[in-house]
């Protein structure tokens, strides 16, 4: 049986400081180099998971942003993307401005991510975009208005804030057609993340997408938080890391350690020894 093994990052994968683990990349790399099948799924784009993940082998082309983008980490491109429709991205835009919200707007141009902005109102936002700037080299432009720029290359809206501020666009952008979403809590911080994208993008499709383009039998997920439920909806073993949200324990086949113990790499480490 061809399995895949395909794991969230923050909060599943990485400890609860964001890091590969020493044992984690040990465990992972011993194992892939004896034949098996590892990725991963996250909200992240290319940026930080090339710096984040440098420590790791991964044997198939992993999941970015939710699912929008399917891309080959070794190779530095994409494989697969799902951009926003126009009118989508507009109406997104209207909700979010009629809700006196900034958000991050993501454009992929001829393979290349770029994140336009309007203003940054939060401390919160700037945060955000001083760390992916200054750690990961991600390009930032800034616009007088992003509906004014938001055309066919749009994959991604996403912000970050208070649940209760946020939540007005989430209802929104339920009924806007073409359009997705995940909001959940953010893994190290008191706040929560609201990311928009294209109906045909989330998780479980990427997760359909790496099953079907290279012919795996089986699909062996891990995750901690909300958005990872839609892969967890896709795959054949779900399994849950000790510092999971309820909810997705709930819908977990297997619990096994906390990101703090490696438990992601123990697991597949216990499981491998077993089959041999």
């Amino acid at each position: 049986m061809k399995r895949l093994y395909i794991s969230d990052l923050d909060g599943t994968l990485l400890d609860s400081t964001g890091i590969v683990t020493v044992r984690t990349a040990d465990t992972l790399n011993r194992l892939v180099s004896e034949g098996m099948y590892f990725t991963f799924a996250t909200a992240r784009s290319p940026y930080s998971i090339v710096h984040i993940t440098a420590p790791l082998k991964i044997s198939v082309p992993c999941i970015l942003m939710n699912g929008v983008s399917i891309y080959d980490r070794d190779r530095r491109e994409f494989v697969k993307n799902e951009f926003i429709p126009v009118s989508a991205s507009h109406e997104a835009l209207r909700a979010f401005e009629e809700n006196d919200v900034r958000c991050f707007m993501y454009k992929i141009c001829e393979g290349v991510l770029t994140c336009c902005y309007s203003e940054i109102t939060t401390a919160v936002m700037r945060s955000f975009a001083e760390v992916r700037k200054n750690r990961y080299n991600k390009p930032f432009v800034q616009y007088d208005r992003l509906i004014d720029h938001a055309d066919g290359e749009v994959v991604y809206l996403t912000t970050t804030g208070d649940h209760d501020r946020l939540y007005p666009v989430k209802q929104a952008a339920d009924g806007i057609d073409g359009l997705d979403c995940a909001f959940y809590k953010d893994t190290y911080e008191d706040k929560w993340y609201l990311e928009l994208f294209s109906h045909k993008a989330s998780k479980a499709n990427g997760v359909k997408y790496l099953r079907e383009r290279y012919g795996f039998d089986e699909v062996v997920a891990f995750g901690d938080n909300l958005n990872d439920l839609p892969m967890f909806a896709q795959a054949d073993v779900k399994v849950a890391v000790g510092n999971a949200r309820d909810e997705v324990k709930a819908a977990a086949d297997h619990i096994i350690g906390t990101c703090d113990e490696d438990g992601v790499a123990q697991w597949l480490k216990a499981v491998h020894h077993r089959s041999r």
